[in-house]
Parts: structure tokens; C-alpha cells; sequence
């Protein structure tokens, strides 16, 4: 499987589930729903953090957030 935070710039993929039962409920509540499309936008310089878009919007997370979201 692999998550939101292995994507490269302009890469897409739909969410599939997340690996942290905990951070899910945050996720979720932001907008990062199974099924929905995330689009990764821009890396900082240094990687962390990280910008995607999902659901029509921008979401930046940091990228442990984003390693738990499982993608196809």
C-alpha cells in the first residue's frame, strides 16, 4: 500500500483508509474521506510540511499526518 506522503508533486490517488485510528478522526474531520481524490501540490524545501489538495481545497499537513492515510 502506499500514503499520501510518498506522492510526488502532481501525482493523484484515492484514498483508501488510514493506518492511525486516532489521527483518522482527525483527518476526517478535515475533510480526507475514503473515497476522495488527493492531489499532492508542493513539498517545502525540506519536505516537511506538505501541501494537497482534496475535496476542492488546500490541506497542508505534516508529513508523519500523511504517511497515515493509505492511498490506491
Amino acid at each position: 500500500m502506499k500514503t499520501v506522503a510518498e506522492l510526488q508533486v502532481g501525482d493523484k490517488g484515492i484514498i483508501d483508509g488510514f493506518l492511525d485510528q486516532e489521527m483518522s478522526l482527525k483527518l476526517l474531520e478535515m475533510g480526507c474521506l475514503p473515497g476522495s481524490e488527493v492531489m499532492m501540490l508542493m513539498k517545502a524545501p525540506f519536505g516537511d510540511p506538505i501541501c494537497i489538495k482534496v475535496l476542492d481545497y488546500h490541506l497542508a499537513l505534516r508529513v508523519s499526518e500523511a504517511a497515515t492515510i493509505m492511498i490506491k
